[in-house]
């Protein structure tokens, strides 16, 4: 199918949606409790995503907020709540009968939130021709959207041409954990579905960091479905454009404290716990944004730490047998490269295969928030226990 064609089938079947009812691409829920108080029911029944990223407390009041796939307006309407009525929110979609509809609601929102004047607005147009201005936006949000998009390459390169230098996205979309075939790329109703359109989770985030976003990194993922052994999820994530103008550099030299035992960031800077690495200044001012600031110590003078330094976050597995049981990790944080302690190396967006006694200490405080976790068994595992050597070399 061409690029037409696919954009147009899936513009149509969205814009049935509007009349139909028809439930699309839902892996994770909103809080319509809260929403009913202020955007309308016929909005909330055409509300379509896989995750609510305007409801992550990433967006700042009096920020300039654009949605793209804006839909039925229900993401532009709760960051329009949250931007205040010093902020601004742009909404783009290329659906009249989507567009049609949130125009329709924005007036009753604008009167339900008190605002005495309009902060949102709703412009035709595509992912991979966004109508907004270079440089003009503080915070990217999309739902389930860059999927749909047949060029997602462009997608992120117009992504960052419109977020000023300093700015951010939170977007949620379905990933797969192996590349989608041709025979599902090809089925049209996959499409809506946002199957067939799935990228990859090692090209999705390479996808970004290309098109110039820095400190990549999940922020939640959801399982949603597995379709002939692929297993499609749902991840939020988010990442920054540094501003242009580096800052004096009061950062000279930074530590890394943990859980992983060594890393390399997107600059190509590498890192062992513990050790103290001179910095550029780019890489300090990446080093200070979320969630690097709480893995490094940031000083001017360089500062080792001692195994028994209390700073340090080391997680060793338990001394039980490993058992197999079919799950695999894939690392989501903000590095292209981790190792463990227990010498496993993860490599952005690339499944391995992991045993038990790994599973536990991905599932850890420090470590969950970095790792999406699939089990790739069809049926029930024994899971036959196998003694590790010291080193983890059985796994």
């Amino acid at each position: 199918m061409s690029d037409e064609t696919i954009t147009r089938q899936v513009s149509e079947r969205y814009a049935r949606a509007v009349t139909s009812g028809e439930q699309m691409c839902c892996p994770t829920g909103y809080n319509f409790d809260d929403l009913r108080s202020f955007v309308p029911e016929e909005v909330l029944r055409v509300s379509y995503g896989c995750g609510t990223p305007a409801g992550l407390a990433t967006v700042r009041p009096g920020e300039t907020v654009l949605d793209i796939g804006s839909g039925g307006g229900i993401d532009c309407f709760e960051a329009s709540r949250r931007v205040g009525q010093t902020g601004r929110v742009i909404g783009v979609d290329m659906t009249d009968e989507m567009l049609a509809m949130a125009r329709r609601n924005a007036p009753i929102v604008m009167a339900n939130l008190g605002y005495p004047a309009p902060n949102v607005e709703f412009r035709k147009g595509h992912a991979e021709n966004l109508p907004v201005e270079d440089g003009s936006i503080d915070l990217i949000i999309s739902n389930c959207v860059i999927n749909l998009a047949p060029d997602k390459a462009k997608v992120f390169r117009e992504m960052y041409r419109v977020i000023r230098p300093g700015g951010r996205f939170t977007i949620s979309d379905i990933v797969a954990d192996q590349p989608v075939p041709n025979y599902l790329i090809h089925d049209t109703e996959k499409w809506g579905d946002c199957l067939s359109g799935a990228l990859p989770v090692w090209e999705y985030l390479r996808g970004l960091v290309q098109a110039g976003f820095l400190g990549v990194h999940q922020m939640k993922y959801s399982p949603w479905s597995v379709i002939d052994g692929i297993h499609f999820v749902s991840l939020t994530l988010t990442g920054y454009k540094l501003p242009n103008a580096v800052e004096p550099n009061e950062v000279g030299y930074v530590t890394l404290v943990g859980p992983f035992s060594r890393a390399a960031d997107e600059l190509g800077q590498a890192y062992h716990r513990g050790k103290p690495e001179p910095v550029s200044a780019r890489t300090a001012q990446l080093l200070k944004t979320p969630p690097f600031e709480r893995l490094f110590l940031l000083s001017d003078q360089p500062v080792s730490l001692a195994a028994t330094d209390e700073r340090l976050v080391s997680i060793l597995p338990a001394q039980t047998p490993c058992v197999w049981k079919g799950h695999f990790a894939l690392f989501t944080g903000p590095f292209t490269e981790v190792e463990d302690d227990d010498h496993h190396v993860y490599r952005r967006g690339v499944p391995l295969e992991i045993c038990s006694k790994t599973l536990d200490v991905l599932g850890s405080g420090p470590y969950s928030r970095n790792f999406t976790i699939i089990n790739r068994a069809t049926e029930a595992v024994a899971g036959e226990a196998v003694s590790c050597e010291p080193g983890g070399s059985c796994c």
